[in-house]
């Protein structure tokens, strides 16, 4: 929905006449810079998998033109005002909708499901879209569903919440359990970032648990006659499943087996084997880099570690650069929620500061999901970490996700500002989005 239009009779008045400041966030400005240096860095040495030919650098500049790419969009989208972004959401959500469901019929397979939709020849992953999709359209519904004077959304917003976010759950869930849980992960703490009170989140969380269950014991429990195609048996070989034993059942049946895998006893004492080598490989590249790294440029696993380049990408900086390196990028995630944190706490609307939040909680969580992953604590997954990892459509969700962080630090009326300039934001959003920021209310 559009913006309504300023009364031409007040402009004179005081909110149209103050001058809107125009804020440059060097938090934000500088993790994306660094994390963009350390891409550029790493993945020279980590796609050494994909060079063809003798051509060192093809891999490198590909991922070089998705990151000016990205740039690009981020530098255009943190000059727009946040109102013309919420007023785009609606179009975006409903583009990645369509994208998820094209997937399912024209779609290209990976991995054992139907992930990505080839355009002009480059692989379209739609799920990445749709997480970004996720965090956008519960900051449409939670700023649109405040109760006036008080910290909490009403009853539709919560039916409203809920509805969208097992939508988007259930287009992820056919290709992945991760991302299904990275999203599940930002509509909940989008929740409570955008206000809703501990009763309403405590029925969400029930509601949830019991629906989650059910769709998990759905999907590993129930059958299918459909025999598996030779693509589906080389992708559950290469995810070390016996093709044999999953035939037959659903996708739910790999998540049980991969479960199973990362509890059993031991497993860091395990010998090499070709059944174990994706994350033996990942141990050993780490355990190899130490402290300190054996040098940028010098990495043993780089060459051996399937998917280097991408799902365990972290593994390969740790081998070259160190724990210690390891540890500062990790916190570099870490910084960009805490510092759309502050910005959210001191923003004067509930807008700005939502969607802020939502793209922090898109980055910093698939950050970590990663981590997870590639450090042993989470069960074998595939989840790029954001801007570093090879995947042009997931470097320029980031850096939309970015641009829009940017928008809002930019544009947005703090509590430090004038009475004045408050009174000429409220003019300038759509009358549904106006509504004090919560943690305003709270204070």
């Amino acid at each position: 929905m559009s913006s309504p239009a300023v009364n031409i009779e007040n402009a004179a008045a005081a909110p149209a006449a103050v001058k809107s400041k125009v804020r440059t966030d060097h938090h934000l400005w500088g993790t994306y810079i660094l994390l963009v240096i350390i891409a550029i860095i790493e993945l020279f040495s980590a796609s050494i998998q994909e060079v063809n030919d003798g051509d060192i650098f093809r891999p490198i500049m590909r991922h070089g033109a998705f990151l000016l790419g990205g740039l690009i969009i981020m530098l255009l989208m943190q000059k727009m005002h946040f109102r013309h972004i919420y007023a785009l959401i609606p179009l975006y959500v409903v583009g990645s909708i369509a994208m998820m469901i094209a997937v399912r019929f024209v779609g290209t397979e990976i991995n054992g499901a139907m992930r990505a939709i080839r355009v002009a020849g480059i692989p379209v992953l739609p799920a990445e879209f749709m997480k970004l999709a996720a965090a956008l359209g519960m900051a449409w519904i939670l700023s649109r569903n405040q109760m006036k004077g008080m910290r909490d959304v009403t009853t539709r917003g919560l039916v409203y919440s809920l509805v969208f976010l097992y939508f988007c759950a259930g287009l992820l869930f056919s290709q992945g359990l991760s991302n299904t849980i990275v999203v599940m992960a930002i509509g909940f703490s989008m929740m409570l970032v955008g206000g809703m009170g501990w009763r309403k989140f405590g029925i969400a969380l029930g509601i949830t648990a019991v629906v989650g269950v059910v769709a998990i014991g759905a999907k590993t429990l129930v059958k299918h006659d459909d025999a598996m195609t030779p693509q589906q048996e080389l992708a559950y070989t290469l995810n070390k499943e016996n093709p044999t034993e999953v035939a037959g059942h659903g996708r739910g049946q790999t998540w049980r087996n991969r479960v199973a895998r990362h509890f059993r006893p031991d497993k860091h004492l395990e010998k090499f084997s070709i059944d174990n080598q994706q994350e033996q490989l990942s141990y050993i590249a780490q355990a190899h880099g130490g402290l300190t790294g054996v040098g940028i440029g010098r990495s043993r696993e780089n060459a051996r570690l399937p998917l280097a380049f991408s799902d365990y990408i972290y593994a390969i900086i740790i081998e070259e650069m160190g724990l210690f390196v390891g540890l500062g990028i990790l916190a570099c995630y870490i910084w960009i929620l805490g510092r759309s944190a502050k910005l959210t706490v001191c923003f004067k609307q509930t807008l700005p500061g939502v969607l802020v939040m939502g793209c922090a909680f898109v980055i910093v969580f698939q950050a970590l999901y990663h981590m997870a992953i590639v450090s042993g604590v989470f069960p074998v997954s595939g989840q790029p970490l954001p801007l570093i990892s090879k995947g042009g459509i997931s470097v320029l969700v980031t850096s939309m996700a970015f641009g829009i962080m940017l928008s809002c630090a930019r544009h947005a009326v703090r509590t430090t500002d004038t009475k004045a300039e408050l009174r000429q934001e409220i003019e300038m959003l759509p009358e549904e989005a106006r509504s004090a920021n919560p943690a305003e209310i709270v204070r």
